[in-house]
């Protein structure tokens, strides 16, 4: 399945994946989120915009942390995706990184779903 990859990151503690599945790209970060990696999220986010992909589908399924950092870079992704008429979408998120979405109320702010298929199932936005 790795026909659609169009480009990875990684540092010691974060890796970043993506792949375009149709009008929308797959966003994969794995391990921790926070302020010495956001970076390696944000730009592959931005490059996805920049490409005319507005439908982000983040796959959270192998995010193990997720500080206040973490959580700025997803808003700001989604506030350009509105902004071109997509959306954020997150998916597979695991209860250490829920919980950090519950404590700040951003969960009521992005389209959450329990897989990356039902992400993707889910066209509308």
């Amino acid at each position: 399945m790795d026909r659609g990859t169009v480009g990875s990151a990684q540092s010691g503690r974060l890796m970043v994946e993506v792949r375009e599945e149709g009008t929308s790209a797959v966003v994969t970060p794995a391990g921790e989120l926070d302020h010495h990696t956001a970076d390696l999220l944000r730009e592959p986010l931005d490059e996805c915009l920049a490409k005319g992909l507005s439908r982000l589908v983040v796959d959270c399924s192998r995010l193990e942390f997720c500080d206040s950092t973490g959580l700025n870079v997803l808003l700001g992704a989604r506030l350009k995706a509105e902004a071109a008429g997509g959306a954020v979408h997150l998916a597979g998120m695991l209860p250490v990184v829920a919980r950090v979405f519950e404590i700040t109320g951003a969960d009521a702010v992005f389209t959450v779903h329990e897989t990356v298929e039902a992400a993707l199932a889910n066209g509308d936005g």
